[in-house]
């Protein structure tokens, strides 16, 4: 693991008159804040350091957004002005990002219509008054072509139940050394408008540039939504609509291959399913992914409430690659309010203790077990002998070569350290060393 610069990186003046930010289009280069902050475009993506990250934007925007999302789950885009380690933006595009992290947004008394009871999904509850602790979306290039920090031009800024997001930071970073597609993320302390700093996790988003940093080859990203499924709708593009999303080349749609790989797991006899599977999916990264995400405990997974997966189709092999997404209840972190503080019983952080499943997580066992399994492919793929095998093989060659070597253990430890001395006024010593214990009690259960 490469040694990593220990810094702690002050806002100040990093809005500098939020409202007043007058750089027409493009990039302008400041101060990145205290001594010890790296310049700007040192790597949006180093994990090394807290980084610095504040938007600003009208008020009117803001709340046409939360309107239109409360009454039609529309995720509308709004001009906003993007700070970020000193370097200032102007006119990104900013959207809600998520699905069960938004099913608690509420708004002076409001509830989001999502057909949910109120009180937060999976992500928790959160409230369009405090756009601080909302999951955003991005885009440096949305309204100013070419854009972009340091090669990139979208991020995510994730929810997450716990204080430090440590679980779900580690379980990006663990995901990687599974050999297996992931998306780099960071710990940055935003401010809205002015307003104090808060900690939270940014990750990569998949789209163009992070498909081609991660497979290197041909291919198009395919995006599963969570209102939709694996079932196979027949041939027409318009039939997965809101089912699944095409994330690359989108100008060039094509959804061809994702409809005849959904009617080869659903309409395939068994014979065929196990024969022929090869053919059409990475059957060891896929029983490598199920592993994982067994591993971490993280059951909103592909066939979890969030059905939070994507697709990658390799042109130049006519073959589909499951890929992780949405690790924000990893280590067991279901239950709990947004922003921390776990439910009865449940360790700091809502992680659960060691040997229990946190509050509202129903345990999962691969191949048929408490919670059941709802994805087509993953039912037939663990009903099947020979790929049942090649997980359970994949499980435990995981647990020895991130567990019990000491990686994870390491993963965490630097992580943590990284919190402790550069975000020590967001989130407590105390905090992240409870949270960190309650993570690493999943490496020996």
């Amino acid at each position: 693991m490469p040694a990593h610069t220990l810094s702690r990186r002050s806002f100040g003046a990093a809005l500098l008159g939020v409202a007043g930010l007058a750089v027409a289009g493009g990039c302008s280069t400041g101060s990145a804040g205290s001594p010890g902050a790296a310049a700007a475009g040192e790597g949006l993506f180093d994990d090394g350091v807290v980084h610095d990250i504040g938007l600003a934007f009208e008020r009117a925007d803001y709340d046409a957004m939360i309107d239109a999302y409360l009454n039609d789950q529309d995720k509308s885009w709004i001009e906003a002005t993007a700070t970020i380690d000193g370097s200032t933006f102007e006119r990104v595009g900013l959207r809600l990002k998520g699905n069960s992290s938004l099913r608690g947004l509420t708004r002076s008394g409001s509830t989001a219509s999502t057909g949910e009871q109120g009180g937060g999904g999976p992500g928790g509850s959160v409230s369009a008054e405090n756009p601080q602790d909302l999951p955003w979306l991005v885009r440096l290039d949305k309204f100013v072509e070419g854009q972009e920090f340091g090669g990139y031009t979208e991020f995510v800024v994730r929810s997450n139940n716990s204080e430090s997001a440590l679980n779900e930071a580690v379980a990006l970073e663990l995901l990687g050394l599974a050999g297996l597609a992931t998306q780099g993320s960071v710990s940055t302390r935003l401010s809205v408008n002015g307003g104090g700093a808060v900690l939270r996790l940014i990750v990569e988003n998949p789209g163009d540039k992070w498909d081609a940093d991660r497979f290197g080859s041909a291919g198009i990203l395919y995006k599963a939504e969570s209102g939709g499924d694996y079932s196979y709708r027949g041939d027409d593009a318009g039939s997965y609509d809101g089912v699944f999303d095409q994330e690359t080349d989108t100008d060039n749609p094509n959804l061809a291959p994702l409809a005849a790989f959904l009617k080869f797991i659903n309409e395939s006899d068994d014979a065929a399913f196990s024969a022929e599977l090869g053919k059409h999916l990475d059957v060891p990264a896929f029983a490598t992914y199920l592993a994982f995400q067994e591993l971490v405990k993280n059951s909103d997974d592909i066939d979890g409430p969030g059905n939070n997966s994507y697709l990658r189709y390799t042109t130049g092999k006519d073959q589909f690659t499951v890929v992780a997404w949405d690790h924000n209840l990893a280590f067991g972190g279901m239950g709990g309010g947004n922003r921390g503080g776990g439910g009865p019983g449940q360790a700091p952080g809502g992680q659960a203790p060691k040997g229990q499943v946190a509050s509202g997580q129903a345990a999962k066992t691969r191949g048929g077990g408490p919670g059941g399994r709802s994805n087509i492919l993953v039912t037939r793929f663990t009903a099947n002998e020979t790929f049942k095998a090649s997980y359970e093989k994949a499980l435990t060659d995981l647990r020895a070569s991130l567990y019990a070597s000491g990686k994870a253990a390491e993963v965490l430890r630097v992580r943590a350290a990284v919190l402790t001395a550069g975000a020590g006024d967001l989130v407590s010593a105390d905090t992240v060393a409870g949270e960190s214990d309650a993570i690493k009690a999943f490496f020996t259960a």
